[in-house]
């Protein structure tokens, strides 16, 4: 019997995902369930995939490796897709695939299969990866196969297999958490009109809610990479989770965009990402205080290209890895540290140092301008009176 390894959730669609393959396609399944910082306990997500069928699951923790292989590559090159969007779905499903692919050879498998309906992003995503990582592995999608394209489909297909229909986590949009952000699709009923209630935010407490009083932050870069807190110096995962925090309290990282997805169909995407705006917004500054104009200027063309790959599925591609070999030269002397001043909703770079600083004082003051022309106005007016001399031609 064939083998297939399953990227689970706990979801109820990832539930149909294996009852279809072991009762219809006659599949064993082995699940994989990464934790990349979504609020679910992997245990009992693992625990899950057992009862319902699932041969083995396996359980990785990929939140430092997420974090500083993949979301601080992109941070370094200042990638931000279109309006703003940091890209933290699409960061994620390159370490998914490999995963995936590594399991498939350990486990014997023969199918890779995931629960992307056919109609996003995700599905385009991954399977570029697995292609271009194991081009051997066939390539299943249940729900896309079964014709389920919403919840509603969902809940009907279960309901006449009385599959068991409790998921860990119940919600009304669709989305996408990790440490990076979280990604939220509103549906396409939405009305482009209509403010998002305040509780469709995940991470950020409500801008009313922040506190009165402003704080600050300080954010030590070496060679492009966040490294310090305050001047202590902190891992990854802790820098995240710490900015995260900070970010959520004073409601700062939201964002309500109209988005080209990878079909070039427009959809409003919701994101809320605290920590990587922050990140982004400090590193930023510190490029403006040390790349000269013409790098500076190139950045933006590169970065935007940067997270035009990542957001298209390229990452493994040799024009991702060219434009990080860019970036190991650009961003050495990007070291440094940047203030952020928080505030309801909102943050303020108020303060950047360097010792590669290209900002020279001395040269942009105009005090000796100032001098100069106030004596040469005391000389004229000491020759021709208490006004200077007229200019009039008669």
């Amino acid at each position: 019997m064939s083998k297939a390894v399953l990227a689970y959730t706990g979801a109820l669609d990832n539930l149909i995902c294996i009852h279809w393959l072991r009762t219809v396609k006659n599949i064993k399944v082995v699940t994989f369930s990464g934790n990349f910082g979504q609020p679910e306990y992997l245990e009992e997500v693992g625990e899950r995939a057992l009862e319902t069928g699932a041969i083995s699951a396996h359980i990785a923790d990929m939140r430092e490796r997420f974090l500083h292989d993949f979301c601080f590559q992109a941070l370094r090159a200042g990638a931000k897709y279109e309006s703003g969007y940091v890209l933290s779905s699409a960061l994620s499903r390159p370490p998914l695939a490999q995963e995936l692919v590594r399991i498939a050879r350990e486990e014997g498998c023969e199918f890779v299969a995931h629960g992307c309906r056919g109609i996003g992003n995700d599905q385009v995503r991954l399977e570029s990866y697995l292609h271009t990582l194991a081009p051997d592995l066939k390539i299943v999608a249940p729900l896309f196969e079964l014709g389920l394209k919403t919840p509603e489909d969902d809940e009907a297909y279960a309901k006449r297999w009385n599959l068991p229909r409790a998921t860990n986590r119940q919600m009304r949009y669709n989305v996408d958490q990790n440490l990076w952000g979280v990604a939220l699709q509103l549906g396409p009923r939405a009305d482009l009109w209509v403010e998002p209630p305040d509780d469709t935010y995940i991470m950020t407490r409500r801008i009313s809610d922040a506190p009165d009083k402003p704080t600050y932050v300080e954010i030590g870069f070496e060679a492009g990479l966040p490294v310090t807190i305050d001047g202590e110096r902190t891992g990854t995962m802790d820098m995240v989770e710490t900015m995260n925090r900070l970010g959520a309290q004073y409601a700062v990282g939201r964002l309500d965009v109209i988005e080209d997805r990878i079909s070039g169909l427009k959809a409003r995407e919701i994101y809320e990402a605290p920590a990587a705006h922050l990140l982004h917004q400090a590193h930023t500054a510190l490029e403006e205080l040390t790349l000269d104009k013409d790098v500076f200027q190139f950045r933006d063309v590169t970065a935007r290209r940067y997270a035009d790959l990542v957001y298209r599925g390229k990452w493994f591609t040799p024009f991702r890895e060219a434009l990080d070999a860019w970036f190991d030269v650009i961003e050495r002397n990007v070291t440094g540290t940047v203030k952020l001043k928080l505030m309801g909703g909102t943050s303020l770079v108020v303060g950047r140092q360097s010792p590669h600083s290209l900002y020279k004082s001395e040269m942009l003051s105009y005090d000796g301008d100032v001098e100069r022309t106030t004596r040469r106005k005391r000389s004229l007016e000491s020759e021709h009176g208490s006004k200077p001399p007229s200019t009039r031609r008669d």
